[in-house]
């Protein structure tokens, strides 16, 4: 945006056409798709790093002789970082402007990444990954504003479509790029990876990137308001990720949880008392902006949660190695690279709530589809349910996107996306959480049964709790030198039964979700963008 200040009132339109290149001295600066191109090179790193990290994490822990702790720090300390941060991120945006909020977190993103790849210890890996989160937070929401401001509304929808194929690239790719890192380099080089495409997005950034910035954005920070949704996003995220170590009944998890929701409930009486609240409540006025929040929470718990035990599938009861089992995924995420972009034309058409609603039923389906597989599925099978999924989940991730950022002023637009990509890390952690919850119980039910089925003799005490942690992720237990093969293939069997009965009630689970979900569409509408803000502060 041109350094002439926008106006965003209801009688007020932006002082240019968001979607005209500018002319003159200013050469491509804030062309819509050039900007689009650097915004989606930034994010790509973000969306990579996803996946591409899981991959590398049995290496990263035996190289550093790090311990399951540990591990799941390195994981669990990015994903806090980002939750906590989003939301705060989008206000820095809207405060400072979203292009240097975009370059800050690009540059930030690499240097931590070059930091990871250095690390001679699992501490200072957790350390910077925790840093890593929170650049990452600064750079999706400030995609968002930018692209926000970048496009008028008839290609708005469009764009956002692109900008999640390339997300769903990315995350398709990760498996695939970090098993091939893994297995031929090493495991810094998944992290290295990040500079050159840091370099490209801050390079793409100084060179096309106009900022965004409006007369009506805050001047100040609303600091008792970050703190409390800090705290809140922090307990909440931290009881959803150890609940199935504690257990959901520990008093541990009640007091994160109930301290999450305490805090949420003091943020919004004091959002109601600040002078420059972090987020104004009225936003909230806008039935379309809530509803797309909650469906965006409840797509991610059926998306993310479901998807999660696929891997798991794939790789121990299956037996693939990382780079086969991100082959076989390559459906599901094809579908979304491709779909996306045509679900952002199908929107700009008929507006989000028709591709909306179908894609949560298609993904309804596919849910109750892979509630079908067996241990001994074919590809034909888990490809048809990986291409319905993908084709589903593609005009939601796009339709509720643009129900959020494009239904709040422009002068918030860094805050909406940092609340649609908050809504998405809640919903996935809750749904991973509590989905793998439910399929824990179910393995504990079935294994037993399984097991003298199998004509094993019973396993007690450590051994069995073992055993039985083992089968929850589908790893079938070592067997004795010298054991029969027959008997080998009897514990795999039991073990990989009991795995794919627990997967089995988790995408039931997981399908009730997103039918909630498609009904929860009905409620949702195009924001009105260019034309003025749709909620008036």
């Amino acid at each position: 945006m041109s350094s002439s200040v926008v106006k965003t009132g209801k009688a007020d339109a932006p002082s240019r056409s968001a979607g005209t290149p500018p002319t003159g001295s200013r050469g491509l600066q804030g062309h819509p798709w050039l900007t689009l191109l650097t915004v989606a090179v930034g994010v790509m790193m973000v969306a990579l790093d996803g996946t591409v990290v899981a991959i590398a994490n049995p290496a990263i822990q035996a190289d550093l002789g790090a311990s399951p702790a540990d591990i799941q720090w390195v994981t669990s300390g990015y994903l806090l970082a980002l939750a906590v941060f989003l939301i705060t991120a989008g206000k820095i945006g809207d405060r400072f402007g979203h292009k240097s909020t975009f370059l800050v977190g690009a540059a930030g993103f690499a240097a931590t990444s070059a930091a990871i790849g250095f690390a001679g210890s699992i501490q200072t890996v957790i350390l910077f990954r925790v840093l890593q989160g929170l650049f990452g937070a600064l750079l999706q929401p400030a995609a968002l504003g930018l692209l926000r401001g970048a496009f008028p509304a008839e290609k708005l929808n469009m764009a956002i479509g692109i900008w999640g194929g390339v997300i769903g690239a990315s995350t398709a790719a990760g498996p695939i790029v970090g098993g091939l890192l893994v297995e031929h380099v090493n495991w810094e080089s998944v992290f290295f990876i990040n500079i050159p495409v840091g370099l490209i997005a801050l390079a793409l950034g100084l060179w096309i990137l106009r900022d965004v910035k409006t007369e009506n954005a805050a001047k100040s920070f609303d600091i008792p308001g970050i703190v409390l949704l800090s705290g809140a996003m922090f307990m909440l995220v931290w009881g959803i990720i150890k609940a199935p170590v504690w257990g959901w009944g520990d008093p541990a998890t009640l007091v994160f949880l109930g301290g999450a929701v305490l805090a949420m409930a003091v943020f919004a009486f004091w959002q109601t008392k600040a002078k420059e609240p972090l987020i104004p409540l009225s936003l909230f006025r806008s039935v379309p902006l809530s509803a797309g929040t909650l469906l965006m929470v409840l797509m991610a718990f059926a998306f993310f949660g479901g998807v999660f035990f696929v891997t798991f599938y794939l790789q121990n009861v299956h037996g693939m190695a990382p780079v086969d089992a991100g082959v076989h995924l390559l459906p599901m995420t094809g579908m979304m690279i491709v779909g996306a972009p045509v679900a952002g034309a199908a929107i700009g058409k008929l507006g989000p709530r028709i591709p909306i609603v179908a894609g949560m039923l298609f993904t309804t389906a596919a849910m109750l589809g892979m509630s079908t597989l067996s241990t001994d599925s074919g590809t034909g099978v888990m490809s048809l349910w990986f291409v319905l999924m993908g084709l589903g989940l593609s005009p939601v991730m796009v339709g509720a996107t643009e129900v959020i950022v494009g239904n709040a002023p422009l002068e918030l637009s860094g805050v909406a996306g940092g609340l649609q990509q908050a809504a998405m890390q809640v919903g996935g952690s809750l749904g991973t959480a509590v989905l793998g919850a439910v399929m824990a119980s179910k393995v504990t039910d079935v294994l037993p049964e399984n097991w003298a089925k199998a004509g094993l003799p019973p396993v007690r005490g450590a051994q069995a709790e073992g055993l039985n942690q083992a089968a929850q992720l589908g790893i079938a237990p070592p067997a004795p030198a010298g054991t029969p093969q027959q008997a080998v293939d009897a514990m795999a069997n039991a073990v990989h039964t009991s795995f794919v009965s627990g997967m089995s009630l988790a995408f039931v689970v997981a399908a009730v979700v997103a039918l909630a979900a498609a009904g929860l569409g009905l409620l949702t509408k195009r924001g009105a963008n260019d034309a003025g803000p749709a909620v008036h502060i």
